[in-house]
């Protein structure tokens, strides 16, 4: 397969909460007494002749005298509120604490919204000029080809024994798990067997390795390097009664290194003839040599496409898209929302402050984490977390950046999503600003979408499929789906991502600023998108993964052109 056709390798990946990787929110404990409740309503008269005490006990102190203007300052701020008063509420032990509104920490944009909505249009109709065209800028002395070299030949008969991995996870992590296993059968000369995908209880997708992967092209693509099979092979089945979960499961140490595999994985292999691993997640470092980096670059962009039922839907779904952006050159903006319950409720953040979101959330997390945010002595802060750029943002919020960047109401947008909370009222001012807005119900038909319902990892593969050949992609929240489409779109695009990670902290402050002027507004998201733009093509660092970062693993710097010389 050829890396650089846009609509041939089809390699894709789901959307969803990575939740073995994901970290909790920050739960500090709470330092007082267990059942005891801070109030705001200190009386100010006792804080004023506490205030005086210490006072006269510094100047008492002829050594001290220089704190008296620093304490002076601070009781001062204290009591004008600058550092804020912390109200806990407590809920079955669980600490939920509120801030006096620093900036940025209460969800105030839809105030923002209707304020500048007017001034958005105005300039919309002003202008005909759409950043969709102009975006990205020409970088002729950044351009990277896919460049894959693995130095590994397939095990063939010489094989060290069978190694079975067990994908767990949404559609994303199992991708990371099969890339991974392919690298490490390569480091062991082992046959790997088609993974298996563990059924999850919060994906509940039933699907296969081939319902959702091309499985004879993966053995084909892989077969130069690494020795795939569908199957245990009868002799070996009957050494273990035909039951897989006989054979002995190892427990691998989290990222472990290649020398811990040969060391301690490579004997078990040896003596049993075959060894398998369930779950399967995360148990490669990210440093390995490059030959086995190679098998990783190789089975992720080249040998993993989307079985032939996904790939003909979704390429229909990219058609149309272009289609249907015929007045910016067949290019168009693709969104990938976080703003799905379990998302929201995971975030500890709050939007419309009514009792009925808050019960709502705190049934979500039970559902979702039983019992883990109720745990006594854990404080949720829901305005710190926004403050620190936690917060999934709202539809009108990503609406408000995409405007404020120059992308304007002609620009077809497309909405990478699950089942998002209360849609119809958070992407009702996405839709105003983006009148061409489409979702995969609205670009497929009912009877299209009939045969992957119920299957949220067939679905997700169309949304990244369509978010992988948009001009511009955003990413919203983090997780799985947008680390691999963003390090597939560089490994597509001559090493440039196309990519908006907007900066969160940023955002809060200026969403929480209801008199914003426009025109300043406009300012800074422009400036935002020349930082994703000058951050676009990145080389990976030890710790990072190639997954996002595939140079210069994966690719190659082509050398710069040779200057036009001046006859003479």
């Amino acid at each position: 397969m050829h890396g650089l056709s846009r609509l041939g390798n089809g390699n894709g990946n789901g959307n969803g909460i990575n939740r073995s990787l994901a970290s909790p929110p920050s739960s500090p404990r709470i330092r007082h007494s267990r059942g005891k409740t801070v109030y705001k309503s200190e009386k100010q008269g006792k804080g004023e002749r506490l205030v005086f005490l210490l006072f006269s006990i510094v100047f008492r102190r002829k050594g001290v005298l220089l704190l008296a203007p620093i304490l002076y300052i601070a009781g001062m701020l204290l009591f004008m509120g600058s550092f804020g008063f912390t109200v806990l509420d407590l809920r079955h032990g669980v600490g939920i604490v509120y801030r006096r509104g620093p900036p940025g920490s209460v969800y105030r944009s839809p105030k923002v919204f209707k304020r500048l909505w007017p001034m958005m249009e105005a300039d919309s109709n002003r202008s005909s000029h759409n950043a969709l065209m102009t975006a990205w800028k020409p970088r002729i002395k950044s351009i990277w080809k896919p460049c894959i070299s693995t130095n590994v030949s397939a095990s063939g008969s010489n094989s060290n024994g069978y190694f079975i991995i067990e994908a767990n996870g949404g559609l994303n992590q199992q991708r990371l798990s099969i890339c991974d296993a392919v690298a490490v059968a390569g480091l062991l000369n082992a046959t790997l067997v088609i993974p298996i995908f563990h059924y999850n209880s919060v994906w509940r997708d039933s699907s296969k390795f081939g319902d959702i992967f091309d499985e004879d092209f993966f053995i084909y693509a892989l077969s130069k390097n690494v020795k795939v099979v569908k199957e245990l092979p009868k002799d070996m089945l009957e050494r273990y009664n035909y039951n897989i979960s006989s054979i002995v499961n190892l427990r691998l140490k989290a990222w472990s290194s290649p020398a811990y595999y040969l060391q301690k994985v490579l004997p078990q292999l040896l003596r049993l003839g075959a060894v398998r691993v369930a779950p399967f997640s995360n148990r490669l470092a990210h440093a390995v040599p490059a030959h086995i980096q190679g098998l990783r670059c190789l089975a992720n962009f080249e040998a993993l496409r989307f079985a032939e039922p996904i790939r003909l839907l979704a390429e229909k779904m990219v058609n149309r898209m272009v289609t249907k952006s015929v007045q910016s050159g067949g290019k168009y903006v693709s969104v990938h929302l976080r703003f799905e319950m379990d998302m929201v409720a995971f975030s500890c953040c709050e939007y419309d402050f009514g009792e009925t979101e808050k019960l709502e959330m705190d049934m979500a997390r039970e559902r979702g984490w039983k019992g883990k945010f109720r745990r006594r002595g854990r404080v949720i802060r829901p305005g710190a977390n926004r403050i620190d750029g936690k917060c999934p943002l709202t539809p009108l919020e990503v609406g408000m950046m995409l405007r404020g960047m120059g992308f304007n109401n002609s620009t077809l947008v497309y909405v990478a999503a699950g089942n998002l909370y209360k849609a119809d009222r958070y992407m009702a001012p996405l839709r105003q600003m983006f009148p061409l807005l489409q979702t995969k119900d609205t670009l497929a038909s009912p009877e299209e979408l009939a045969p992957f319902k119920g299957h949220s990892s067939r679905l997700a593969a169309l949304d990244y499929t369509v978010c992988l050949h948009s001009e511009v992609f955003v990413s919203t929240q983090g997780g799985n789906f947008p680390h691999f489409l963003i390090g597939h779109r560089r490994y597509l695009y001559k090493g440039h991502a196309e990519t908006i990670k907007p900066d969160k902290r940023k955002l809060v402050q200026l969403f929480d600023k209801p008199s914003i002027r426009w025109d300043y507004f406009k300012k800074q998201m422009q400036d935002m998108l020349r930082h994703n733009d000058a951050k676009g093509v990145e080389l990976r660092k030890p710790a990072a993964s190639l997954y996002t970062f595939p140079m210069p693993d994966c690719m190659c710097k082509e050398p710069d052109p040779e200057p036009e010389t001046d006859p003479a």
